[in-house]
């Protein structure tokens, strides 16, 4: 058969795959992504739409005349804010981010806000990043959002210690939303770390909430937080799923539906197993919530169900081609459906007659059952290998002055022996031993 006829094969072939693949991506919708993780109980999920209201709060000038309150207000009594830092108190080191004290909620509060698209100053902090650059505890994080935290954590520090102690039992809760919902996430992981400069709070008092996150921590740090940080994310946003480099998305704003299209096609030709062992690879942070109110070839909005899981492999890796994947980005429309989730759960508990010592039981429960879920995410991610922090990357997000001669003397896991150190390693990280010589989690 000569090449001639050969030719328009090869075209059929090559058009019946990409055909099969563009039918196969707008088939895919974002419930496919969470249909097999539990549903959020209200008492945990709770949190999310006041937060949200604290972080909308951020972006009025005065709170005593706001100008963007929602429906419900912003849930804010002025008179407990403690302070408001603008980039221009910050040098311009960090986003615009608001100290509360919830004394309804026994709660102490730092909300950031999102991008500022008017300020250059938000955009040098994406920009401050090769994916992969900063290393920390054990893992890489996005350079530039930890950088504006550790400006945060260093200026509020004493701040915080003294709210807390003046506030006994209180919470110590970050919030942020976009770019703020980074730079919350890496201040968790800084409280953490440095509990001892917040006057040795309990790491089961700090949390945060990461609305609409940005990929920003490696895997490995993603599951070990997961019980301090949740990420809460709107059915198709795109932020969370992509993982082109922030500064890409914001080069190629205006063009971002083309951006998102190509990534979606070369993610296609990526094995995960490839990806997944990539050390400097990053994820949307800890815990993950999904809201999910839009069904498949159905219009219209429908009431939203909460789906909440510490995902290892399969950790919103498929991008959704769909015309809602900017909108679902949106604060306002989080803090919408998060409200609309949380009222028809609590509706559900009152249609029940769920007693006062079973629901407290069933939230004891839950707990429990997160704790566990964690604990077989962090074993899961050991047998994958991906807790080795040295492995190579094969696919170009390590950084670009990498000495190939250092990549190609760490190979992935060749012999058992190399795999039975990575595993005693990391028990020894995630494990200690008790009195009674038990091995229990390290906290």
């Amino acid at each position: 058969m000569s090449i001639a006829c050969c030719l328009p094969v090869v075209e059929c072939v090559y058009c019946l795959a990409c055909t099969r693949w563009v039918w196969e991506r707008c088939l895919h919708t974002t419930g496919y992504d969470s249909e097999t993780w539990g549903l959020a109980s209200p008492g945990e999920f709770e949190p999310v739409p006041r937060l949200c209201r604290f972080i909308l709060a951020v972006y009025e000038d005065d709170l005593e005349t706001p100008q963007w309150a929602p429906p419900g207000g912003y849930d804010i009594e002025p008179r407990w804010v403690v302070r408001r830092r603008t980039p221009e108190h910050a040098q311009g080191r960090a986003p615009t981010y608001l100290l509360y004290v919830d004394h309804r909620h026994a709660d102490v509060v730092l909300a950031v806000r999102g991008m500022d698209m008017a300020k250059e100053s938000d955009y040098a902090v994406l920009l401050d990043n090769r994916i992969g650059q900063a290393g920390f505890d054990g893992g890489y994080v996005h350079n530039g959002l930890l950088k504006a935290a550790e400006w945060v954590f260093d200026a509020e520090c004493d701040v915080l210690r003294d709210l807390l102690a003046t506030n006994p039992g209180y919470t110590l809760t970050f919030a942020g939303h976009s770019l703020g919902s980074g730079v919350a996430a890496m201040l968790a992981l800084l409280a953490v770390r440095d509990r001892e400069r917040l006057g040795g709070v309990e790491r089961r008092r700090i949390r945060c909430f990461s609305m609409a996150p940005p990929r920003c921590m490696s895997l490995n740090l993603a599951v070990r937080y997961a019980d301090v940080i949740n990420s809460v994310i709107l059915q198709d946003d795109f932020l969370p799923r992509t993982d082109i480099p922030l500064e890409d998305i914001i080069k190629s704003l205006f063009c971002l539906p083309c951006l998102l299209c190509g990534n979606c096609l070369i993610a296609t030709c990526i094995p995960e197993s490839v990806m997944l062992r990539d050390p400097r690879r990053l994820y949307a942070p800890g815990r993950l919530y999904h809201i999910v109110e839009r069904k498949p070839f159905r219009c219209g909005r429908y009431p939203p169900a909460v789906r909440t899981a510490v995902p290892v492999d399969g950790r919103f890796e498929n991008i959704v081609l769909s015309c809602n994947a900017i909108s679902d980005h949106a604060i306002i429309w989080i803090e919408r459906e998060a409200q609309r989730a949380v009222d028809l759960m609590l509706e559900n508990e009152r249609t029940m007659k769920v007693p006062e010592n079973q629901r407290m039981d069933g939230e004891t429960a839950a707990t429990r059952d997160h704790g566990e879920e964690q604990q077989a995410a962090l074993r899961r991610a050991i047998a994958l290998g991906i807790a080795d922090v040295n492995l190579p990357s094969t696919y170009g997000t390590f950084d670009e002055n990498a000495n190939p001669e250092e990549s190609e003397a760490s190979p992935v896991l060749l012999d058992s022996g190399r795999r039975r150190t990575v595993w005693n390693e990391w028990i020894a990280r995630i494990f200690e031993k008790d009195e009674s010589g038990q091995m229990v989690p390290r906290r």
